[in-house]
């Protein structure tokens, strides 16, 4: 059955636009709303006035700061399965939302190394263990559904989309405890295996023609879990990236392939940094991934920027988990979208990857009913899929924020707003605003002696994005 996705309407905003002739540019208003989003688009003229003292958000262009790499979700077993339920009408137009030049376009993709949580069961590439010469070795499950709905976003994308690769577990009889699950660790003696199986994940996603440009160590290195999880100390992941991992890569060519560390919450990121990268492995080291489950920590953040200047940072997962926030509070579940998203921004990250592309209506299919939100929940029972306000929020920052740009300079008048602009390599600046509270707020962008007065209402996010200018 083929239900077309539920999207809001699209109208003019009644916006208090500035008058006169001057650069037109596109203002976007979505309302947070408990029964989803509202999008209303408008066009507006930027004019010479320098009158405005109250209400102002200034924008300088040319203070620059990190370079923003991109946006994208997580493609994993869960959202690839829920995505081969729907009919190919609903399957092409999931994509189009995605990866669709008139949409979000993202640009990365992030999925598991073997199983994760968000997969149907627990599974590893490696058919035999201890074939160390890996013959026994084959992507078959990821060919299942992973793979098929990655191929079909490239089409849609028009391009190689970047993909991290991310393991949860090394296969059970590498580890402590003899389990993919309630953590473990990795035996000392299975070390160099490990590093190799990595590496051929890599080298098998390349053959097939996907651009893995990152890779993390560990997927949350710090936790125990009921499903698929592994635990590393900072000393163990240093020492399996210095005298394992990094060799590997080299030998396999592979140097350009970026390592992440940590890939966990964001209050340890700066200590994770701090103990792993030295003289020895700061140029072995392209970044830090990290999650948000424990708070903002957005200082954190700027911490790691401040002190290690070259590294990427690499939102690699979040999301709503059922198990502690409410699945019907659709306006609380889009503002910590928007509000994370430009904290993170401003305290230095590179780059923001959601967790799960798609879910089904339960939240799963997850094999520890671990569920959460998606942008897109589908059911396939009816086929309906719905784009739900996380989704409105990310495609925002995607569509406005290219891959390449700079974050410039902001200040502004109320800490009600959160704010970040950015430049982008076509010379268009893109401008986000997240109203915080319950009342509207009247913004005065001020940006190259020029001006527009925009309504940012309770509760929404409201971009602004002048034309490009590049040739």
């Amino acid at each position: 059955m083929t239900h077309a996705i539920t999207t809001p309407t699209l109208s003019t905003h009644p916006q208090r636009a500035a008058t006169g002739v001057g650069t037109i540019a596109e203002v976007t208003t979505i309302r947070f709303e408990q029964s989803g989003s509202t999008v209303t688009r408008l066009s507006a003229p930027l004019v010479d006035r320098n009158d405005q003292e109250f209400n102002v958000v200034n924008v300088y262009p040319d203070v620059h700061y990190q370079t923003i790499d991109g946006f994208g979700g997580a493609i994993t077993e869960a959202a690839a399965y829920t995505f081969s339920l729907l009919s190919p009408a609903e399957q092409q137009r999931v994509l189009e939302y995605y990866f669709g030049q008139d949409h979000a376009r993202y640009s990365v993709v992030r999925t598991h190394l073997d199983s994760c949580d968000f997969s149907l069961d627990q599974y590893q590439a490696l058919g035999v263990d201890d074939d160390e010469s890996f013959a026994s070795f084959s992507l078959a499950r990821d060919e299942q559904y992973i793979l098929p709905m990655l191929r079909r976003a490239q089409e849609v994308a028009g391009r190689a989309l970047e993909i991290m690769l991310s393991p949860w577990s090394p296969p059970a009889f590498m580890k402590s405890n003899l389990s993919r699950t309630h953590g473990g660790s990795l035996l000392p003696q299975y070390r160099r295996f490990w590093a190799r199986y990595i590496v051929r994940y890599v080298q098998a996603y390349r053959d097939l023609g996907f651009r893995v440009t990152r890779i993390t160590i560990q997927n949350e290195p710090n936790a125990t879990q009921t499903w698929d999880s592994c635990r590393f100390t900072a000393a163990e992941e240093k020492e399996f990236l210095r005298d394992f991992l990094h060799p590997e890569l080299q030998r396999a060519g592979l140097d350009d392939v970026g390592v992440h560390i940590w890939d966990h919450n964001k209050e340890r990121v700066y200590e994770r940094t701090r103990d792993i990268i030295d003289d020895d492995t700061r140029h072995m080291i392209a970044g830090v991934a990290f999650h948000w489950y424990t708070g903002e920590h957005f200082d954190a953040l700027a911490l790691v920027r401040e002190q290690y200047p070259e590294l990427k940072l690499v939102f690699s997962e979040g999301c709503v988990e059922y198990s502690r926030f409410e699945p019907a509070d659709s306006r609380g579940n889009a503002a910590m979208y928007a509000h994370d998203i430009i904290g993170n921004l401003n305290a230095g990250m590179n780059m923001f990857i959601d967790w799960n592309v798609l879910l089904d209506a339960e939240g799963g299919p997850n094999h520890v009913r671990n569920f959460c939100a998606a942008a897109i929940m589908a059911d396939p029972v009816t086929g309906d899929a719905r784009l739900t306000g996380i989704y409105w929020v990310m495609a925002e920052f995607s569509r406005s924020i290219q891959p390449g740009a700079l974050r410039v300079a902001t200040t502004k008048y109320t800490a009600d707003l959160d704010v970040v602009a950015a430049q982008n390599p076509d010379g268009s600046l893109a401008l986000l605003v997240h109203n915080t509270v319950d009342s509207e707020r009247e913004v005065v962008v001020r940006v190259n002696g020029a001006s527009v007065t925009v309504l940012a209402p309770a509760h929404s996010l409201v971009s602004l994005r002048t034309p490009a200018t590049a040739g």
